[in-house]
């Protein structure tokens, strides 16, 4: 009872609450504004991508040209074989017309064939160009910037936006070209034909432009409310799968289900509106055209009667008649592509154009092999303006030495090391690195000397061996196992069915948390690397396993400067010098004895730590 209750306070009783709900989760930026229809500025900078096909683009609109001319005189054909044969009862000129029009009809279906297949390949080429470009360029962003920029956005660029280019180059470009040909082609030869019949068409006109104009500006926001809820359904599935066992530890399937109803419902709504609006528009198209057919049966009969009007022509007009609002029609269609195209080139070229804020000087150079001698220069450094994390950090590290940095949550542990990888730069002070500042140095160089396991490990799609490579492709096998038994993680990975060919799936679902930070601490060690930074390395490891690797440690640290996070204080017991930060500072520094004969900050930090771990053995 309780249970039911519960549902029906979280379902939204009416569409008006639904809504309100769905607004309250739609991004609150500009990022589903749809803005112009057509924008030069945007526009050269799409046709950049184009141009490198600018020779199968013409060809296209050559093809284009020849299939509207084909369709255009496709009436008249029609109209010659009924005056000049039926009419004039000669059975072979209307064969010859008759052989005329099948042979418009096959180039046209020729032409349009060649111009659909073109197209294809050029808009499946610049969407590929595009989604590389951007790919890349996301590449060489900072940090910084993921910090502001979540993940959903970055792949509704990478995903949404760019195909939305690629409906608009393969249909849009020569289908906006072919319709205005079309209606000029028909206009002209209706007018050719007999102006008067074109003006009783054209007196509809002003009733079809109303119509088109009112749908228009309905549809718009429509199809947008559209795209917005079925991105909402896109993410929560996203997130929802990903997050599985959270959902089921936590027992929110229920609670999960009636959030996704909701979304469901919201979209089920929008493309429900969507489809009335165009229940409503094409039969009222319809209905003018046929309108438009009446009269012109009407005025064409009475010239008939005054033989001023052949059958033949009345056949022909009445065609042009029936063709002639399809190109309107998709004139109208494709205002809502063009309006996606220049919103989703907004969103895309905005990305594109983001400068990172963390770039190489433009007289970098490659840092030449390290000895391992670490300098932090009165270093301060803070994520946002006026919020400092570091302050006035000076601390130097010999080659070879391991230094340990303790601390509760929040001290600037973990900031250290993004400095000195050069993830972010330092605010004040500098970091140099055998008397080099590391801002003189390429980013890539620096980085190419370092060894970093992280506290959150990520493994990526692929076998064990490939994401023990990662950081070094030409490894051979040999070293790759020689890796993986220096940190403890050949002997399970031995007893995999396929040993270092075993897929590790998702982010290494397939293994547990100890064997997917093992086989990181394998890719870090491989690299071969001057520096080591072990971020809450050991932080995902039981107790055991964490004995068996620290060995390993020790020894692959030997004759390599070492930054180590812990918060097992006991694992860092032997480090050259261990540094308490407290706020951004140092408020200590020494070595493990030298600090619990001090009685201070790390004493107290080692005495509860090493009380708490008696209390749980004893428990056990």
């Amino acid at each position: 009872m309780t249970t039911t209750r519960l549902r029906q306070r979280q379902q939204p009783k009416t569409d008006s609450e639904l809504e309100q709900k769905i607004e309250d989760l739609l991004p609150k930026d500009n990022d589903n504004v749809l803005g112009k229809a057509y924008d030069p500025r945007l526009m050269r900078r799409l046709l950049r991508f184009i141009r490198p096909y600018k020779r199968q683009m013409i060809l296209a609109v050559i093809l284009m040209s020849i299939s509207s001319l084909l369709s255009v005189a496709g009436p008249w054909i029609v109209g010659q074989a009924i005056d000049l044969g039926i009419k004039s009862g000669s059975l072979s000129t209307l064969r010859l017309w008759t052989a005329v029009f099948i042979v418009a009809a096959i180039g046209e279906w020729v032409t349009n064939r060649g111009r659909v297949r073109i197209l294809a390949f050029v808009g499946t080429r610049v969407v590929a160009d595009v989604r590389a470009a951007l790919f890349n360029h996301l590449h060489t962003l900072s940090l910084n910037f993921y910090n502001r920029y979540s993940v959903g956005r970055l792949m509704s660029r990478l995903g949404s936006d760019v195909d939305v280019l690629q409906d608009f180059v393969t249909w849009s470009i020569t289908g906006l070209a072919r319709a205005l040909f079309s209606l000029f082609g028909i206009t002209v030869a209706m007018l050719v034909l007999n102006w008067k019949l074109a003006l009783v068409t054209f007196a509809v006109l002003p009733i079809m432009v109303f119509i088109t104009n009112i749908w228009r500006v309905h549809v718009r926001q429509a199809y947008r409310s559209t795209r917005e809820r079925i991105a909402l359904i896109n993410g929560y599935l996203n997130e929802s799968l990903s997050g599985i066992r959270v959902t089921k530890s936590f027992t929110r399937e229920q609670h999960n289900s009636d959030h996704f109803d909701d979304l469901n419902r919201a979209y089920f709504n929008a493309n429900t509106r969507a489809a009335r609006l165009a229940a409503l528009f094409f039969p009222a198209v319809d209905f003018i055209g046929s309108l438009a057919t009446a009269l012109v049966v009407a005025v064409g009969g009475w010239l008939i009667f005054g033989n001023t009007l052949t059958s033949g022509v009345l056949v022909a007009f009445l065609l042009y008649v029936n063709r002639f609002f399809d190109p309107i029609l998709e004139l109208a269609q494709r205002y809502n592509t063009f309006q996606a195209t220049m919103a989703a080139c907004e969103r895309i070229f905005a990305l594109i154009d983001t400068e990172s804020d963390l770039v190489d000087a433009p007289n970098a150079t490659a840092l030449p092999p390290l000895q391992g001698r670490v300098t932090f220069d009165n270093v301060s450094f803070g994520y946002k303006d006026n919020e400092p994390v570091l302050r006035n950090v000076t601390l130097e590290a010999q080659p070879g030495e391991t230094i340990a940095l303790v601390g509760e949550t929040g001290a600037g542990k973990s900031t250290i090391i993004r400095l000195l990888g050069r993830f972010f730069d330092v605010t004040d002070g500098a970091i140099l690195l055998d008397g080099i500042d590391i801002r003189s140095v390429t980013q890539a160089s620096l980085r190419q000397q370092l060894g970093i396991v992280l506290q959150d490990t990520f493994l990526f799609g692929g076998t064990i061996a490939d994401n023990i490579r990662y950081g070094r492709l030409d490894a051979s096998d040999g070293e790759v196992e020689a890796a993986a038994q220096a940190v403890g993680a050949h002997e399970f990975i031995a007893r995999l069915p396929q040993g270092y060919q075993t897929e590790v799936g998702e982010n290494g679902v397939n293994l547990s948390v100890g064997q997917r930070q093992m086989i990181s601490f394998a890719r870090a060690l491989l690299a071969d690397p001057r520096l080591l930074i072990l971020d809450e390395a050991t932080s995902s490891v039981d107790t055991t396993t964490e004995r068996q690797i620290q060995q390993a440690l020790d020894t692959l640290m030997r004759g390599r400067t070492s930054f180590v996070i812990a918060h097992r204080l006991s694992t860092i017991t032997s480090a050259s010098k261990i540094v308490v930060l407290d706020h951004g500072q140092i408020v200590e520094m020494g070595t493990h004895q030298e600090l619990l004969a001090r009685r201070g900050r790390y004493f107290n930090l080692y005495a509860m730590q090493w009380d708490s771990g008696r209390r749980a053995y004893s428990l056990n």
